[in-house]
């Protein structure tokens, strides 16, 4: 029709008139851009990932230069592919369309796909007349349609893994996990038609609990498998997955336990901090799998599983929300005993209507004259004063021995005939079972213990040597806990990388008084300080240290203190009297010196002086409870700036535990997000892959989430280029995917460019990627805010550069011709202050 009409032919003589033609369908024409919508359409670049064009019945595809591992550079156009939709009916056209852009998958690289759905799918483009002010009237559909790109996310750490070696540190070098599958027992519902210590607490309330364990004949375990028991052998690293994998037969096998012990303590921090992890979503999911048995945490008083002391409504909030995520019995400490610490703690859980374990810790021995009977005697009713509905004697150490268990609980017995005894060691000497059997006999009515397989040394006693130690009177299934013990045999196999090669138990802990939970974390921190071969020498300074700090209770975080300043005198070749001497001048600990001006509150018999004041110097110093003065959390601010900074980062929107995580632990938490933005979420990975990645020609199957999986095979590992870059190739749901990974042991011979400083104004980035066509200022000038910097073009596109701020350049960071990518820093200003303004 062309060629006749440029010949001169006209349109009626060819037949083709108005009331000729008639419409007989409709076709409709998308075209996908690498073009960021939410960021007025700037081009994007960077290498194709995955590339997954659609198909079907009315789509024609005209494409361009898309397939995986294509570069999109700033000089061509950005058009990727025409997606043409042919239909009956407006309304199938659009059908079709909207359904191949969703089959459409591209990564790498943004594109305008969301801009596309969202426009083809608004009420008024479907309804109603379009008019080409339609963007300006719905400024909404420029809005990113956020995708959480799981998939080539996984692939992103599995590669990262693969090629620079295991994320967490603290795997042993050259030890490996060991790539089986470890399979847990499956047993029948129990027929026990007996309520569970939990209905009765989630029934009638923690009196009715506290009552009921007071009454129970026998005695009572609390399993500390998932908590202190791998916390004191294996650094915390347990991971969710095969903690759930057990889940159901654990809520089958320990039915009538006192509690399982699964949250609290290290595991917060280590969660996000190595195993990439929400603490909050792994006890819900625990909370899921297992609903017949209390759940146990360790609450740190006014630190709430922190280091440091939180404002008093945080810590009322973070308790109201472990109650509400499935959280019932709070263990809650002081790591000096102080009271005024704890009685923050014990208002909060009290508050939220958990079961209040009031602790109190066990040091040194009885026949101490600072730690004897009556000092004990006088904390416990402290304790009952506040209203704890269960004491707990928290033996850190495995410092309590048989004949001082005996003479303990049963003065405390006698003293208080209505409270239940809960008593908590570690196995370190070897002599837990006996101190076990001698408080059971005096009055004890719960123990603490763990599976076989992770139990004893700095761990808790043997849960199977307790049974068949008091076989008439442990309300647990002998068979059950045998089968539940060979799970944890070999998943414990899994997590030899963080085995600290402790053989055996040590009964110099009767001098050192080392936590058990510490010992193995200091072991291994010696080594990083060069210590290793001086390991003796770091337990008899801990001794020191002790007295040096005034003989406290040691437990997180005091422990850490003395270890700190253990550490510090055997690294500097420093004795007690060096350091009463030299105090003036030494560069103690960071922690040693919060310690000294009250940090952590005031220990049992005072600081000691004239040390203190040495190494305070002119630093202030609390004389009460450190928080007490703090400022109420502002959660509304604090949320609304996680918002702005984290939004579906994590695949969700920022929740209310998100900001108490950060709370908690700010730089942790951080941290914890950047790698899931990432990487996306790891935990539904197996703990050999997690931990050392894949081999070529494995294969795995992972479940992503209910009637979702991947079958991911690795095909090969490229080699570096010169950017140090190595594509490693795999295979998902069998197609091909490469993940490109940066070798962080090879130097890039290509210059990499300084970042623009995202909180500095006077720090300017490129806006996005391109090529600098001109600059437009040199070192030296003065600009105003608003002054052109510097001209980039990208894929036909110019954009200037403007200054953000007034001030002096004090570097021009780049020339023409050269390539940037957004972020890059082009121009340092100095910024200027109206100093009028700032007066």
């Amino acid at each position: 029709t062309q060629i006749k009409t440029a010949s001169g032919q006209t349109l009626k003589s060819l037949g083709l008139t108005q009331d000729s033609i008639s419409v007989n369908g409709y076709a409709m024409q998308c075209r996908v851009t690498t073009e960021d919508p939410a960021d007025d359409f700037r081009p994007d670049t960077g290498t194709i990932d995955v590339f997954r064009m659609p198909a079907g019945m009315g789509i024609r595809l005209d494409d361009g230069p898309g397939f995986p591992g294509a570069k999109i550079t700033p000089h061509y156009d950005s058009l990727l592919v025409k997606i043409t939709a042919k239909a009956r009916e407006r309304s199938e056209a659009i059908k079709k369309i909207v359904r191949a852009l969703k089959e459409f998958r591209v990564r790498g690289v943004t594109t305008n796909k969301s801009f596309l759905l969202n426009v083809l799918q608004h009420d008024d483009f479907i309804n109603k007349p379009v008019t080409t002010k339609f963007i300006e009237d719905h400024p909404d559909v420029l809005s990113p349609i956020i995708s959480q790109d799981r998939a080539q996310k996984l692939l992103h750490f599995l590669g990262n893994v693969i090629v620079n070696g295991p994320e967490d540190k603290g795997v042993q070098q050259g030890v490996d996990s060991p790539h089986t599958t470890v399979e847990p027992p499956t047993f029948s519902p129990s027929n026990d038609a007996k309520p569970t210590l939990r209905s009765i607490y989630v029934n009638e309330g923690p009196e009715a609990f506290a009552k009921a364990v007071r009454d129970h004949e026998g005695l009572l375990v609390m399993d500390t498998t998932w908590r202190d028991a791998h916390q004191s052998l294996l650094a915390t690293r347990l991971r969710t997955y095969d903690i759930l994998k057990v889940a159901k037969a654990t809520n089958i096998g320990l039915r009538n336990a006192y509690s399982l012990e699964n949250w609290g303590g290290a595991t917060f921090d280590v969660c996000m901090r190595f195993l990439r992890e929400c603490p909050w979503d792994r006890l819900e999911q625990m909370r899921e799998q297992v609903p017949d048995i209390p759940f146990q945490m360790l609450l740190r008083g006014a630190n709430a599983v922190g280091y440091t002391s939180y404002p008093d409504n945080l810590v009322h909030e973070f308790c109201k929300t472990a109650v509400n995520h499935g959280m019932d019995v709070f263990r809650v400490f002081d790591s000096l005993n102080y009271l005024e610490n704890m009685r923050l703690g014990i208002d909060a859980v009290g508050e939220a209507g958990g079961i209040i374990e009031g602790t109190v810790c066990f040091t040194s021995n009885l026949s101490s004259p600072r730690y004897n009977l009556e000092y004990y005697v006088d904390f416990v009713q402290k304790l009952v004063d506040c209203g704890i509905h269960v004491l707990a004697i928290k033996d850190m150490a495995g410092l309590l021995t048989p004949g001082d268990a005996k003479k303990l609980i049963g003065t405390l017995r006698q003293e208080f005939p209505t409270l239940p005894i809960h008593l908590h060691t570690h196995d370190t000497a070897g002599t837990g079972i006996a101190t076990y059997l001698a408080a059971y006999e005096a009055g004890a009515d719960v123990v603490d213990c763990a599976i076989d397989s992770m139990s004893g040394t700095t761990s808790q006693p043997s849960l199977g040597a307790l049974m068949h130690s008091v076989p008439d009177n442990l309300s647990l299934n002998t068979g059950h806990v045998h089968e539940l013990n060979s799970y944890w045999e070999e998943t414990r196999k899994l997590y030899a990388p963080f085995e600290s090669g402790q053989k055996s138990g040590s009964a110099d802990v009767y001098v050192h008084e080392m936590p058990g939970g510490q010992y193995t974390n200091l072991m291994f921190q010696s080594g990083q300080l060069g210590l290793a071969s001086q390991w003796s020498d770091v337990k008899k300074a801990y001794a020191d240290a002790n007295e040096l700090l005034g003989d406290i209770v040691k437990v997180t975080p005091s422990s850490k203190v003395c270890g700190d300043l253990a550490q510090f005198m055997v690294a500097n070749g420093l004795s007690k009297e060096d350091v009463l001497e030299q105090a003036d001048t030494l560069s103690f600990p960071n922690s040693v010196i919060e310690y000294f001006q009250g940090y952590l509150g005031i220990p049992p018999h005072g600081f000691p002086e004239p040390l203190r004041t040495r190494i305070t110097q002119n630093k202030p110093v609390f004389e009460g409870r450190p928080g007490a003065e703090m400022d109420a959390y502002d959660f509304p601010a604090k949320e609304q700036m996680l918002k702005e900074k984290w939004s579906n980062a994590a695949g969700h929107p920022v929740r209310d535990v998100d900001v108490l995580s950060h709370a908690m632990y700010p730089a942790v938490f951080e941290d914890f997000m950047l790698k899931t933005n990432e990487f996306g979420k790891v935990s539904m990975l197996d703990t050999p892959t997690f931990l050392t990645g894949m081999k070529i020609g494995e294969e795995l199957a992972i479940q992503l989430e209910t009637g979702k999986s991947l079958i991911v095979k690795l095909l090969g590992v490229g080699v570096p280029n010169e950017d140090g870059i190595v594509d490693v190739n795999f295979e998902l749901n069998g197609q091909s995917r490469i993940a490109h990974i940066k070798d962080l042991s090879v130097s890039s011979t290509v210059k990499e460019r300084q970042r623009a400083l995202i909180d500095v104004a006077g720090s300017v980035g490129a806006p996005m990627p391109g090529v600098v066509v001109e600059t437009k200022v040199k070192k030296g000038d003065k600009v105003n805010a608003g002054d052109p910097l510097v001209l980039l073009s990208a894929m036909k596109m110019e954009t200037v550069v403007s200054a953000p701020c007034s001030g002096k350049v004090l570097n021009v960071e780049v020339t023409s011709g050269d390539q940037v990518n957004a972020g890059d820093l082009v121009v340092e200003i100095e910024e200027e202050y109206d100093h009028q303004e700032v007066a």
